[in-house]
């Protein structure tokens, strides 16, 4: 019976003969099968990815050199172009349309021959923190049923977590990868802004968007970050700069880390008072171990979910004014109207409730009236954060935060409370507003029986350290093994 452990021992397995990606790919298809009431995938490419997997085989098996990431599954969001292949953002708006080229990302994880085996569900446009908006319906977290998986990443949070790829790739607005993770119980890494081409994502936020990756292991996240990263002629904030081979992990053994956390995250009422607890023991440990731990003020920290939502809904209302039902996906089927009102028609269609509540915020953050009430207002607050930031790191290796104020919570709690499921986003946000690499790091389980993690950042394009440190953490610090899950 095929099984998984990293790709470190697959690769092993494969050069050794006790496996084929063939007998890979056949135990994923037949475990998304099984799972299919999880609702991760949208589509998956099964006969194209059995394709693949022989042609791998074969030209392994005749002595050819082989990509980094030979044969390896993955998972894409459905907002990450794929040749050919369809692309709907889990929207209404653009069901039926297929990509015409490929993603930056998706191109060079070919090239290292990974095998893609289907796109996964997410929030519609990446909007959402419980994978609740898709037009393909809930996503289910595969620990408990009844509790959501996070979002908007949430299932490439599922279809890593249930075991139905190796790794998956998601992307990452306000912690839209690092909060799945920490529901799933996962790793979820997300880059600093412009390690990674967002060439062929589609974009919500375009300043703060960035690929991520969901993986088990370190090395194996580290692995694909190694593949995906880098410089593109296609995205001009992409970084040219790659010194580090991020699969580097090994660390001295007298290493000792600098690390921060904020006082007002830790003690902030929103926060989960086992979560808490847990974590201020993780740093003593951390400090008895000889790391040097302090906690910082910071101020600022009410100031940053207002912030990210006035930027990026602003953001989004000008990137999908191009989707108008007129040059690809949804159009109304009511051909006799004018041509405005044949736009709100299509978009009022094709568009679900949460990304026409962002449009509108976004449009009116935009508007004469409440530009510099608003918009500039919020730009301050982002520079303010970006120099108070610069300034923490002069002194700290690591800024410790929580994922998320609470375990996954019930499918439809806060439904109907968008300013509570905003405000869920306190912890991650930050990362994306100054831009900085962000990591949820999997190490407890709550009384609840729900698992939760620790949030680690350094600085910019600091990702060797991060993965390292993330990589002692685990090694010295997990409290629990993840279980086999939906069996």
């Amino acid at each position: 019976m095929f099984t998984f452990h990293s790709i470190q021992d697959y690769h092993k397995a494969l050069s050794e003969g006790l496996c084929s990606c063939e007998d890979a790919v056949r135990h994923y298809l037949d475990r998304i099968a099984a799972h299919k009431h999880l609702n991760a995938y949208i589509q998956v490419y099964g006969d194209e990815a059995l394709e693949k997997a022989r042609s791998l085989d074969a030209k392994r098996r005749a002595g050819g050199s082989t990509g980094a990431l030979h044969g390896v599954i993955i998972g894409l969001k459905d907002v990450l172009a794929y040749k050919d292949h369809p692309l709907t953002a889990a929207s209404r708006i653009l069901f039926n349309f297929k990509s015409i080229y490929h993603a930056t990302a998706v191109e060079k994880l070919l090239r290292e021959e990974a095998i893609l085996i289907g796109h996964l569900n997410c929030d519609e446009f990446a909007m959402g923190s419980t994978n609740e908006n898709s037009a393909y319906g809930k996503v289910l977290n595969a620990r408990d049923l009844t509790k959501v998986p996070g979002g908007s990443s949430g299932g490439s949070a599922v279809a890593v977590q249930a075991g139905l790829c190796m790794a998956s790739l998601g992307s990452d607005t306000g912690g839209s990868v690092r909060q799945p993770a920490d529901f799933c119980g996962i790793l979820g890494l997300k880059p600093t802004y412009g390690r990674v081409s967002r060439y062929g994502l589609i974009a919500y936020a375009s300043s703060f968007d960035q690929i991520g990756i969901f993986g088990n292991t370190v090395p194996d996240v580290a692995a694909i970050l190694d593949v995906i990263a880098g410089e593109d002629d296609f995205d001009s904030t992409v970084a040219t700069d790659k010194t580090a081979t991020f699969s580097d992990l090994d660390t001295p053994a007298a290493a000792k880390y600098r690390i921060a956390y904020f006082k007002e995250a830790l003690t902030h009422p929103g926060l989960d008072p086992e979560i808490r607890d847990t974590l201020l023991d993780c740093l003593d440990q951390l400090r008895n171990d000889g790391h040097t731990v302090e906690a910082v003020d910071f101020d600022l920290l009410d100031y940053i979910v207002p912030a990210y939502y006035v930027l990026t809904t602003a953001e989004a209302s000008s990137n999908l004014a191009r989707f108008d039902g007129v040059k690809y996906g949804y159009r109304t089927h009511d051909s006799q109207l004018e041509l405005t009102e044949f736009y709100k028609r299509s978009r009022s269609e094709g568009f679900g409730r949460e990304v026409k509540r962002r449009i509108l915020l976004g449009t009116f953050v935009l508007s004469a009236g409440y530009y510099d009430a608003y918009f500039t207002k919020a730009q301050q607050v982002r520079k303010m954060l970006v120099d108070r930031t610069e300034l923490i790191f002069k002194e700290f290796d690591i800024i410790i935060l929580p994922t998320s104020p609470t375990t996954a919570f019930t499918i439809g709690e806060k439904m109907d409370d968008p300013i509570a499921m905003y405000l869920a986003d306190i912890y991650t946000v930050y990362a994306n507003l100054v831009g900085i690499p962000g990591i949820s790091i999997p190490l407890f389980t709550h009384t609840n029986g729900m698992p939760f993690g620790m949030q680690a950042m350094t600085s910019r394009f600091k990702e060797l350290s991060l993965l390292q440190f993330s990589h002692l953490i685990m090694q010295q610090y997990k409290s629990y093994e993840n279980p086999t899950l939906c069996d």
